[in-house]
């Protein structure tokens, strides 16, 4: 028998096609490539992949080829990239070949990666689909600037060797949740010098990506100038409806709402202190909740104190420390009414009175992405309006 969960995260579909449908319109004419890395940021990979390809987008981007491979085995059969690679090199020919024979695009970063790639896909007999990757000034994964013109003949030599085909060449943005900073203008100028040495180089690219979230929905000049040399975006934060510049409003739908059941009440007396250390001492007689929930499920441990939950729509402060798997919440004096098994809502779209991912973010002091993706341990997705 499969009980009623304790704390629960539930994934409105409706929102996410929502924000799909928002994306493809904010990026036309460019294609939507929807990023689902991080099991589509804590909300499913395998589910959100059939509700953002129904809603409109064009291909399922992952960091790794392990999500690669989680989601064609859930039956997706939509192209996917996967552009993130860290093997033990005895291994790599022998995973690179499993993705070639599944059909994922692989990003390609280093010339060690390639020369895997080539090998993996005369294993597999068939050509491998490559993105390449090129470092426009992030300074993290990609070739070097340095070492584009020596990739690109590579690639076209592995290409006419029938290895490879290169279908797309991209980078990534380092200041785009600053939309006229100088860099992005930077950036999209050596994405189109890229293209052109690859162009050069005898290589025919059908897609140039670089705008991720924060770009696309506010479009810089940089990128609206460069619209003809990209083609697709990759937005990740916004499909779940997160805004991707803190503060600003553009109209997405957050898809995930975190529950927890009240699995205690209890009134203790004023001075008590209230779990580890005490930090908290009641000023008065009052009553307490105990939610089933702590760090170990995604509650960030930075909360203590900072947080409010919705209980019979009411809000009330968290109290104490927050433990790994527990924390508790403070009902007021009085008899309040609650009672055990009653639903506590800790964050959700804010349409009800409840906190938000956002305000968790700024209270911790982090980022609304930490905070999705962080949700784990015994919480149970339910989705709803699939």
């Amino acid at each position: 028998m499969v009980s009623a969960p304790a704390v629960q995260a539930t994934v409105d579909h409706s929102a996410l096609a929502h924000n799909v449908r928002l994306l493809i319109q904010a990026s036309a004419p460019a294609k939507v490539i929807a990023v689902l890395k991080a099991n589509a940021y804590g909300h499913g990979a395998v589910p959100v992949a059939r509700t953002v390809l129904a809603a409109g987008a064009a291909q399922i981007g992952v960091a790794t080829l392990d999500e690669a491979f989680e989601l064609r085995a859930g039956g997706i059969e939509a192209p996917i990239i996967a552009w993130l690679h860290a093997f033990d090199p005895s291994e790599a020919v022998a995973v690179f070949a499993e993705a070639v024979a599944l059909g994922i695009e692989l990003g390609v970063s280093t010339s060690t990666q390639l020369r895997a790639v080539a090998e993996a896909a005369m294993r597999a007999d068939e050509p491998a689909v490559v993105a390449v990757k090129v470092d426009t000034g992030l300074n993290r994964g990609g070739f070097a600037r340095e070492d584009w013109r020596k990739a690109f003949a590579d690639l076209a030599n592995a290409e006419a060797a029938g290895a490879v085909r290169v279908r797309a060449v991209f980078s990534h943005l380092a200041n785009a949740d600053r939309p006229e900073y100088r860099t992005n203008a930077e950036q999209a100028s050596g994405l189109r010098d890229a293209v052109a040495l690859a162009r050069k180089a005898g290589l025919s690219p059908q897609l140039v990506h670089l705008a991720n979230s924060p770009a696309v929905l506010t479009r810089p000049r940089a990128l609206v100038d460069g619209v003809p040399a990209f083609n697709a975006t990759r937005p990740g934060v916004a499909v779940y409806g997160l805004s991707p510049i803190a503060g600003r409003d553009f109209g997405l739908i957050p898809a995930m709402t975190l529950t927890a059941r009240v699995g205690l009440v209890k009134r203790i007396q004023a001075g008590d202190g209230v779990s580890y250390g005490h930090d908290f001492v009641a000023p008065t007689d009052t009553t307490l909740a105990l939610l089933p929930i702590g760090y170990a499920d995604g509650l960030p441990r930075s909360l203590a104190g900072k947080f409010e939950v919705v209980i019979g729509g009411r809000r009330y402060p968290g109290v104490g420390r927050v433990c790994m798997d527990q924390v508790l919440v403070d009902l007021g004096p009085g008899r309040p009414r609650v009672r055990e098994g009653d639903i506590a809502t800790l964050f959700g779209s804010g349409k009800d009175g409840e906190q938000t991912v956002d305000d968790w973010a700024k209270a911790a002091g982090t980022i609304n992405y930490e905070i999705v993706t962080q949700i784990r341990g015994r919480v149970r997705l339910q989705h709803i309006n699939v």
